[in-house]
């Protein structure tokens, strides 16, 4: 008759689990839920920056592409996923506000004030925080499977020990044979444990990586916005200038009446 193998990790584990304690049981049953709750995170977060990343690089391209920074918006073109993005949303609607609400004419170009630029930059500052926050949303749950994994694990395994020895004790029998089995059934909650840290670690490192980058680029591309926004929409005109040209609004208008 021929002999069937298995695998001997499989026969290791399904024995030390056999022999573990009931408390050494609850610890495995623990981890599997902190594993389970760590690779839902892992997915979840995984899908999240794929899509930033690539809308992202899909928003860049097409704002940089245009000359004046309000066209995209203009034209109602969206990137969802992208905090750039969201950013660009948040700021373009303010300045649309206040072009329509308080604007002012320059040279034939509408145009707003100092005032208003200072809101716009305000919204963009406080959309760019909560994109940030929203990348990092869910990593603590990572950085605690992969600190607390193996403490949990260890705690399992050394109360597992405690017991074996304890029942060694009573029954005077202090032997591999007697001491295998308990010994075994313990060290399963530090594998365990390892087996939910080392996917979330490297999960964590890769992802904290990745956020550090797309926050960055949020912050250079905050820059370039505000910028871009000034250079087009700003009135930049020295004291006297809006001075001399609201006597002279006020001139014209004069001139206009009487002529009536």
């Amino acid at each position: 008759m021929e002999e069937i193998y298995t695998p001997i990790l499989a026969n290791a584990l399904s024995f030390a689990f056999e022999k573990a304690t009931l408390e050494g049981k609850i610890t495995i049953a623990l981890l599997a839920v902190c594993s389970l709750i760590s690779w839902s995170v892992i997915i979840k977060k995984a899908r999240q920056l794929s899509k930033a990343t690539k809308q992202s690089k899909a928003f860049f391209a097409a704002f940089r592409a245009t000359r004046d920074p309000l066209e995209l918006f203009r034209a109602k073109k969206e990137f969802e996923g992208s905090p750039a993005y969201e950013m660009y949303l948040a700021g373009a609607e303010e300045v649309s506000f206040h072009l329509e609400q308080n604007p002012v004419k320059v040279k034939g170009e509408t145009k707003f004030s100092a005032t208003g630029f200072e809101s716009v930059l305000v919204a963009m500052d406080r959309t760019a925080g909560a994109e940030a926050l929203e990348l990092e949303k869910g990593m603590i749950v990572l950085s605690t499977a992969v600190a607390g994994g193996p403490f949990i694990g260890l705690l399992g395994t050394v109360w597992g020990v405690m017991e074996t020895f304890s029942g060694i004790a009573m029954a005077k029998a202090a032997s591999l044979t007697a001491m295998a089995p308990g010994v075994a059934g313990a060290l399963i909650a530090t594998v365990i444990g390892l087996f939910v840290a080392i996917p979330a670690m490297f999960a964590f490192n890769f992802m904290v990586t990745t956020i550090r980058h797309m926050t960055q680029e949020l912050d250079n591309f905050n820059a370039e916005l505000s910028t871009a926004i000034e250079h087009k929409y700003l009135d930049n005109r020295a004291l006297a200038d809006e001075i001399a040209d609201a006597i002279r609004s006020v001139g014209l208008g004069k001139q206009e009446l009487t002529s009536k």
